[in-house]
């Protein structure tokens, strides 16, 4: 048995869905369907329930979860020991991501790998709640999360950024090759591919609030599997349009997809326990950006300049 066939098989039971855990793990789906399969194999038992309409942990797969979620912290533990043990290193920042950050990723990664001595940055991907119920439980260090105004209790929220969203067509749409911004009224009957709410709330609101701002009840598509899915079937000539992140949509050229610009953007968030220490709070802040241009929450999360 392997981590990375335990880090996967979790992904998926967190979200019920192959494509998704495959996005969050930042790898194709069929890498996490056949280390899934081996480790099936290897334990001689099915943990997944496969349907075309479902995906669902079998009774073995129930049993399997907190044992390999134990594991996992294991390993944490294992690797945080010698971490705390070799402070030359610079320690070890266990960092939640969210999918598709792309470039404020990098710039982070660059920002942190710079300082010196540089942590050993461990990333973390997961639902935007599962994330913050971490960071509040200490099993994670910080986490980046989007369009979040209230998390649990000891946790605080510090915007580091706009996330801009852009809005994908099929590049033989009429719309796929106008200038400048494009005005959401011009979408009006053509199907919207989203998440549904229960995912991601605030992408969801602000998308539909956008819409009906713009004078329209935007028309549902059919039910999405994961980005690539979604994408590839707008590619393919399905009518619909949905949005993407626009530091993400640079990692995903497709001839067949053109990205238009909007006025949609979410705030992006720094999640940190309130108690995080002064010094990896400032190391945290300086990788989001300028230095000269932050200064430091206050206690209670106030502060006195932002970006």
């Amino acid at each position: 048995m392997e981590l990375r066939q335990v880090r996967y098989f979790v992904a998926v039971a967190e979200d019920l869905h192959f494509g998704r855990a495959a996005e969050r793990l930042s790898i194709v789906q069929s890498a996490v369907s056949e280390q899934i399969r081996r480790l099936e194999r290897e334990l001689g038992t099915e943990l997944f329930d496969r349907s075309p309409r479902h995906v669902r942990l079998t009774e073995a797969g129930q049993r399997f979860l907190p044992a390999a979620r134990d594991l996992l912290a294991a390993e944490r533990a294992a690797l945080d020991s010698v971490a705390a043990w070799n402070p030359a290193r610079g320690g070890r920042l266990r960092l939640g991501t969210s999918v598709g950050m792309g470039e404020h990723l990098d710039r982070v990664l660059a920002a942190l790998a710079a300082h010196q001595p540089p942590p050993q940055v461990e990333l973390v991907s997961g639902p935007t709640a599962a994330r913050l119920e971490q960071v509040a439980s200490g099993a994670l260090d910080a986490s980046f999360v989007r369009g979040v105004e209230e998390g649990p209790p000891g946790v605080r929220l510090i915007p580091v950024w706009q996330d801009q969203l852009v809005v994908a067509l099929a590049a033989t749409h009429p719309l796929a090759s106008g200038r400048g911004p494009l005005d959401l009224s011009e979408l009006r009957g053509l199907p919207l591919h989203l998440t549904d709410r229960r995912n991601n709330p605030p992408l969801v609101d602000l998308v539909v609030g956008a819409c009906r701002d713009a004078g329209f009840e935007p028309l549902p598509g059919p039910p999405r599997g994961s980005l690539q899915d979604t994408l590839a079937l707008i590619g393919a000539g399905v009518p619909g349009w949905t949005v993407v992140y626009a530091s993400y949509a640079q990692q995903l050229a497709n001839p067949r997809i053109a990205f238009r610009e909007a006025d949609l953007s979410l705030p992006g968030v720094l999640a940190v326990p309130a108690r995080l220490p002064r010094e990896r709070l400032r190391l945290l802040l300086d990788a989001c950006g300028d230095r000269e241009t932050r200064s430091l929450p206050a206690p209670d999360g106030s502060r006195s300049r932002d970006r």
